[in-house]
């Protein structure tokens, strides 16, 4: 896939989308707040958005700032996230990011990427997520979905999440940089699944290369 042919398969899935659940993600960054969209991403790792979102839910009524965070016992906040994948690591995490925040970077979320990751528990991935939904800022984002999806469709040829955003920073024209991760995680939920993705009702199949796949309906 070129970039030609990658620029008439955004522009499609865009228009499908509409009809596709919105990540998770995407509706808490609508509250506008970057300390929701960077706790959500923490929960996020490793669980689905029917288990995250709940979570994060319950989460944000007892504490929506690090301020107000640090004062909720850690219990109370396993208690609150479970069962997200790592529920205990996660709110230990969380409370280490809330005390950074509030001692090194002045009780607000840093925004660049490399501040960001000296955050415990924060990589590449939740960085430039946080950094493009919690403050509109340009990142690329790869999850699981871009990666398989982006080798799927012959646009990159990697082993690894952080080989491929590598590969994208070089290739992936701007304008797509913020949207990918939003699209491609909604499109590999409902059509590029990792096993039996529906081709048969795929809106870009034509411009697939379909590289790797274990079976195809």
């Amino acid at each position: 896939m070129n970039n030609h042919q990658l620029s008439l398969v955004m522009r499609r899935l865009k228009a499908e989308s509409v009809h596709w659940p919105t990540p998770v993600a995407v509706e808490i960054a609508c509250q506008g707040k970057p300390f929701l969209v960077l706790a959500g991403c923490l929960l996020s790792l490793r669980t689905r958005d029917e288990t995250m979102g709940p979570a994060a839910k319950r989460l944000f009524q007892l504490a929506d700032t690090p301020q107000k965070m640090l004062r909720v016992p850690v219990d109370e906040i396993e208690k609150a996230i479970y069962p997200v994948a790592f529920y205990r690591n996660k709110a230990k995490n969380l409370l280490s990011i809330c005390s950074a925040i509030v001692d090194r970077f002045a009780g607000s979320v840093p925004s660049t990427l490399d501040e960001l990751m000296q955050l415990k528990g924060v990589g590449r991935k939740t960085a430039n997520l946080t950094m493009v939904l919690g403050f509109d800022k340009m990142g690329i984002c790869v999850d699981v979905h871009v990666h398989r999806i982006c080798n799927r469709w012959g646009y990159v040829e990697t082993k690894e999440a952080d080989e491929t955003e590598r590969v994208l920073r070089q290739t992936l024209p701007k304008h797509f940089w913020k949207e990918i991760n939003a699209l491609l995680v909604a499109f590999g939920k409902n059509i590029c699944k990792p096993v039996s993705p529906a081709c048969g009702i795929c809106p870009i199949e034509k411009y697939c290369c379909k590289v790797n796949l274990k079976k195809i309906n």
